[in-house]
């Protein structure tokens, strides 16, 4: 589908890799749950950071994080661009994102 953001999964010990099309964008909670995304999630709400994620491709195609999101992702670290699938907003338009959950 032109124009609209494509969100592609990598495969993990959760599920296998899926790649959606996001019509307008979205709550990328939302996006995982509709589409039974192989990411976890546990509190939903920025503070235990099961959901953690590192995003491959198409960081700028996701706002920026807020306080409370870059407070946990310093906390956990890591290398690369990393977010939070529980606060991650996908911006509406065209591109690809490739996410790959940070199990463990």
């Amino acid at each position: 589908m032109p124009g609209v953001p494509k969100i592609e999964f990598l495969a993990n010990s959760i599920g296998p890799a899926k790649t959606v099309d996001v019509e307008s964008g979205g709550e990328l909670v939302d996006i995982c749950d509709h589409y039974f995304a192989p990411i976890p999630f546990s509190c939903r709400s920025a503070s235990c950071g099961t959901c953690h994620i590192e995003i491959l491709e198409g960081e700028e195609l996701l706002a920026p994080p807020e306080e409370q999101e870059e407070e946990l992702l310093d906390i956990l670290g890591g290398e690369g661009d990393t977010r939070l699938a529980c606060q991650a907003r996908v911006k509406p338009g065209p591109g690809l994102i490739r996410i790959r959950a940070k199990l463990g």
